[in-house]
């Protein structure tokens, strides 16, 4: 079997810090969402196995498809915008503006509509979002010495020494001088944990106009902007531009379709986690990475299981360490996105802008600064060529 030849320990390092990162860095905002949609404890458990599940699956169904690294996650915008958006309607309207939203993502995979769009993006500027989108967590290494210097530092100092001795293990001798250190510093604390198997939780569907226009169409506009277009971003600025897009797109519709009535609110392409998978620090043969989304979306499918007790573990893991291993795995796909970004020098400034507008973060009609810069590239392009 080749997945069991391709096996490597950077892998699923790799595929340990996807998730890592993913449930520390946007797990609360999952939790306020289904809260503000008006989950109980036993409706939030179901969130999370159901996001669990469809993440997991889509992983490693599409990674052993394709044989390229496809990360799937949850909407973090649309997290943000359910929690916002949701107060005041029942939680079965707010499931049916799930379904919706769902519906509309699988009709843009299946019609090739979204893929279509993103044929005319230029890999400058697709190079130059998905640098943007990844260069906080490259700074946040170095921000978060501002309120702890000791950990990160040795984390950093960790990384430059593996970089030099130890290439493919760099991330992996990260992550263990990290968790011991913070567990030495009594920084990590692991008990308390009462694992139970989380419980599927049905909500019938209903549908209102309110929730139609408040949450449906700004959820699916959310998702397909601020997290399907950086997705594919991150796929093509890493070479991967042979995965055909209109199959992971309908893939994650059809998925969000299937267990959105069990929270499931919002499925698509991973973009700041993926770029962990997809870059070298997976491993050195590009042909290889995909075994670190396998190994990712195992272990979601696992966590997925135990529902919102895993939030609490991923927790207890000190903030500046998981801000300091995200940034230290990013830093080559960093480096690589703003090479390819630079290197036509006719549309060098154009992806400038796209990499500046996107980095800013600015968030305009609830979509964020990953579209906004995209958008600001294309413009600057068109009319750049034009004089």
């Amino acid at each position: 079997m080749r997945l069991h030849r391709d096996l490597s320990l950077s892998a699923l390092v790799a595929g340990f810090v996807t998730v890592l990162v993913g449930y520390s860095s946007s797990a609360a905002i999952v939790f306020q969402a289904a809260r503000a949609s008006g989950a109980g404890p036993a409706e939030v458990a179901s969130w999370m196995l159901a996001l669990g599940l469809g993440i997991g699956v889509t992983s490693v169904v599409l990674s052993l498809r394709y044989r390229a690294p496809v990360v799937t996650a949850w909407s973090t915008p649309g997290a943000a915008l359910i929690a916002t958006s949701a107060a005041g309607l029942p939680m079965s309207a707010v499931v049916g503006a799930f379904l919706v939203s769902a519906a509309l993502i699988l009709l843009f995979g299946v019609t090739r509509w979204f893929e279509r769009g993103m044929e005319y993006i230029p890999v400058s500027l697709a190079s130059g979002m998905l640098a943007g989108v990844l260069l906080r967590f490259g700074l946040d290494v170095f921000t978060s010495m501002r309120t702890q210097l000791a950990l990160p530092l040795a984390m950093f100092a960790a990384y430059l020494a593996g970089r030099r001795l130890w290439p493919r293990w760099a991330v992996l001798g990260v992550l263990a001088l990290g968790t011991a250190l913070a567990a030495a510093r009594g920084q990590l604390d692991l008990r308390g944990f009462p694992l139970a198997l989380a419980r599927p939780v049905f909500t019938a569907p209903t549908f209102s106009a309110a929730a139609l226009v408040g949450l449906a169409v700004p959820l699916f506009v959310v998702t397909m902007a601020s997290q399907n277009v950086p997705g594919v971003a991150v796929l093509r600025a890493s070479g991967y531009g042979e995965v055909p897009v209109s199959p992971l797109v309908t893939w994650t519709g059809a998925a969000t379709l299937a267990l959105a009535p069990f929270g499931a609110y919002a499925l698509n392409l991973a973009a700041i986690t993926a770029a962990i998978c997809t870059g070298r620090e997976a491993h050195e043969d590009p042909d290889k990475r995909y075994v670190a989304a396998v190994a990712s979306g195992g272990i979601y499918l696992l966590l997925g299981l135990f529902g919102a007790a895993v939030g609490a573990l991923f927790a207890a893991f000190p903030r500046e360490l998981v801000a300091a291993l995200a940034g230290l795995a990013l830093f080559g796909t960093i480096g690589n996105g703003l090479a390819a970004a630079l290197r036509n020098e006719l549309e060098r400034e154009a992806a400038l802008i796209t990499f500046l507008v996107t980095a800013s973060g600015v968030t305009l009609l609830g979509v964020g600064s990953a579209f906004w810069g995209l958008v600001a590239g294309v413009v600057a392009l068109l009319a750049l060529r034009r004089t």
